[in-house]
């Protein structure tokens, strides 16, 4: 696990974190360099792990952000603890991404008797298959995005889900692969607390910690996966938005960059 900094101490590209009590990895996208060295749009697009978990405050810190759309990649099954009010107050959208493949009851029985590199070899399969197998719910995210909405998406912890539809986002709009990969990598500093969380309940169902925490941390080589799954089927990045997911870019960039 990564050294912890202090909370007030900005990251290379983590200096809009939310001050969110709750929810965890809650960041603005503003402020990263994008297409032509135009800056992303501060207070337009926020990545965060699940909000049904805002206290009453989050609640009202994020009631000032103007969303006009939340994106939930989540699956049915990892909803059951959500707290209501957040749906009654925000538009809600629900694009499933690993529908029941990532249920606990599901994992536990094969994560007691795996290993690290199983586990770690697991991961980079699904980030493999989040190009050819997850077209309609990615391709609807950045659709709505199209829109130019303020715009809050998210899955559980705000990381393998969202870190893929941040590479497509963040993609469209020009920012380097650098930074995509630097700030995706921050997603092990804000849920660092979160893991502590995880691990605790996990030793008690007979997990062991290194078998935990490929799939709880996120790795340069996950993403890496996803980026040559789509070089090797898709002909590269440029062409995946363009003719697999109907993107425009320069639609997305006309929302989100400063001119």
């Amino acid at each position: 696990m990564p050294s912890p900094t202090p909370a007030d101490t900005p990251l290379a590209t983590g200096r809009r974190r939310l001050a969110l009590d709750s929810v965890h990895n809650a960041r603005d996208l503003g402020g990263l360099t994008g297409a032509n060295g135009r800056r992303l749009r501060d207070g337009k697009l926020f990545r965060s792990g699940n909000p049904g978990r805002a206290s009453a405050a989050d609640l009202e810190f994020l009631s000032t952000l103007g969303l006009q759309a939340v994106i939930d990649f989540r699956a049915d099954t990892e909803k059951a603890q959500d707290d209501p009010h957040f749906g009654k107050r925000f538009p809600w959208i629900a694009s499933p991404v690993l529908d029941g493949n990532m249920a606990m009851a599901v994992l536990l029985p094969k994560l007691r008797q795996s290993t690290q590199a199983a586990a770690n070899a697991m991961m980079v399969d699904i980030y493999r298959e989040f190009p050819s197998r997850y077209q309609a719910p990615f391709g609807g995210f950045l659709k709505t995005a199209a829109s130019g909405k303020t715009l809050l998406f998210h899955c559980t912890a705000g990381k393998d889900r969202t870190g893929f539809a941040s590479l497509l986002l963040l993609s469209a709009l020009g920012v380097s692969q650098d930074d995509i990969v630097a700030n995706y990598l921050e997603s092990n500093h804000w849920n660092a607390r979160f893991f502590q969380e995880i691990l605790a309940r996990s030793a008690e169902r007979g997990v062991r910690d290194d078998v935990m925490m490929p799939l709880l941390e996120v790795s340069p080589a996950y993403l890496e996966a996803s980026v040559h799954a789509i070089d090797q089927a898709f002909g590269g990045m440029d062409a995946y938005l363009r003719d697999v997911l109907d993107v425009d870019v320069d639609v997305l960039r006309a929302h989100y960059l400063e001119d």
